[in-house]
């Protein structure tokens, strides 16, 4: 672990110095030139040449994803009041924890934060904040690309049986291993901007099918006695319904795990900096985010009330050839979204193997590390493919921290804002409100788990 944190010293400008513990030769051995070449291979690194737009589609296809399919669901746990409010609230606070992720990735003159475990190092210390950071940063990424394939799989399954009711049923597990053997494939794509095709489709996409999902629950109009009340009847069932509710809303809200990834990708001098066109391509992002998850949000509760499904595709089964299509488009744009998740991953991954165990870097390393990625969550996805409740976990459990309330803490730790001032409030306030999500959020998650387990048969 320790492998992937990159030296302070290392990233300053000029010439090595002769001293053996210089930072020319901190890493093994190995001289600037060689270091160098490395970080260049590595994927966060290997290219600094994209537009503005591409941090548009790659934070699109980064946030909107399998979480805003649930978002209906996560209505009927928390009602209309308390639903709207947490909804436009974490848009509110997402929106401003990214914003000040953009402003952090160059604070330092001459200095650029590529990786989140970066910024976690200069605002906590070398070792504090590669231990902060990493862990919570894996299990989100790792989560992410599990919940993933299980949707990919889901969403083919349920294309397969739309198009074809008199074929054989299949079982799930067969649909997760297809989907994940186009991830054996574009997970040999070297770098961000090497996948922008596949983002870019996947963005497209998350706007389409999110589209149907609205359009066709407004053509559906409401069901027959619709009900808005709670989906529990029982008080427990209310209060870890709630829970799991908000670690859903809070999964929806995940691209901050990547950004400072993505921003590593555009161009950065003096006189135009990158945070420029990137905070560009996060506006528009949010603004794609905000067309995408309100409409489907209320208007899938609006319409079905609380006997919408977990993913609302599954409650709308009319018309079929819309909703096959639907299904489709989520499967291209989660196989996009795996990707952009997967990249850190990858460069992590890579970071240990080339710079600490010494392999050397090359097509042979990349391919083996990756296929053995990819296969680990087909593995995990074929186990446990609890959807909803994996996204109640992984939202609560590590989303929360490293989206609503980390960033926060590294700007008081790095700016140090007067007290009681608006800044120090307004960050204060997002700690507080992220701590009780990160603590309260994974118990209904963990609960939905449990529930579906009692009645689940492994590699059905």
């Amino acid at each position: 672990m320790a492998a992937v944190q990159p030296s302070m010293e290392m990233q300053k400008q000029g010439p090595p110095a002769n001293d053996s513990n210089s930072p020319a030769r901190d890493d093994g051995g190995r001289s600037a030139e060689e270091k160098a070449a490395i970080d260049n291979w590595l994927p966060i690194n290997a290219s600094r040449n994209a537009k503005w737009w591409y941090s548009a589609f790659h934070n699109v296809t980064a946030m909107v994803g399998a979480g805003v399919l649930g978002l209906p669901y996560a209505m009927s746990e928390l009602g209309w009041g308390a639903g709207v409010t947490i909804m436009v609230l974490s848009w509110i606070i997402t929106l401003y924890t990214l914003w000040q992720m953009v402003e952090m990735h160059e604070m330092v003159p001459g200095k650029r934060f590529d990786r989140y475990h970066e910024l976690g190092q200069h605002a906590f210390g070398e070792r504090l904040g590669l231990w902060i950071v990493v862990p919570q940063q894996l299990v989100v990424e790792v989560g992410v690309n599990i919940v993933y394939m299980v949707t990919g799989g889901t969403s083919l399954k349920k294309f397969h049986d739309t198009v074809c009711e008199s074929c054989k049923q299949l079982k799930l597990t067969y649909f997760i291993m297809i989907f994940a053997s186009v991830h054996f494939v574009l997970s040999q794509l070297p770098n961000f901007n090497s996948i922008s095709g596949v983002s870019l489709a996947a963005a497209v996409m998350s706007l389409s099918y999110s589209t149907i999902a609205w359009g066709a629950s407004v053509d559906k109009g409401k069901v027959a006695d619709v009900d808005y009340g709670l989906r529990a009847t029982t008080t427990p069932g209310k209060v870890f319904g709630f829970l799991g509710a908000l670690g859903t809303v809070a999964f929806a809200y995940a691209g901050h795990n990547v950004v400072l990834e993505i921003q590593a990708t555009i161009p950065s001098t003096p006189e135009k900096p990158s945070k420029k066109p990137m905070w560009k391509g996060v506006v528009v992002a949010y603004i794609v985010v905000a067309l995408c998850y309100f409409p489907v949000t209320f208007v899938g509760f609006w319409a079905f009330g609380k006997t919408v499904d977990s993913d609302i595709l599954v409650t709308l089964s009319r018309p079929k050839w819309l909703i096959a299509l639907a299904n489709m488009m989520v499967v291209i744009h989660v196989i996009g979204s795996y990707q952009i998740y997967a990249m850190p991953v990858f460069d992590m991954m890579e970071t240990v193997l080339v710079k600490k165990l010494r392999f050397p870097p090359g097509l042979m390393l990349r391919l083996i590390a990756r296929t053995v990625y990819v296969a680990f969550t087909m593995f995990i996805a074929i186990t446990f493919p609890f959807f909803d409740g994996l996204l109640s976990f992984f939202g609560g459990f590590a989303f929360a921290p490293t989206t609503y309330f980390l960033p926060c803490i590294m700007w008081l730790a790095i700016y140090k804002p007067k007290r009681f001032s608006l800044s120090w409030f307004a960050n204060w306030i997002c700690i507080v409100l992220g701590v009780l999500l990160m603590v309260l959020s994974p118990i209904g998650g963990l609960r939905q788990i449990i529930l579906r387990a009692k009645t689940y048969h492994f590699y059905q």
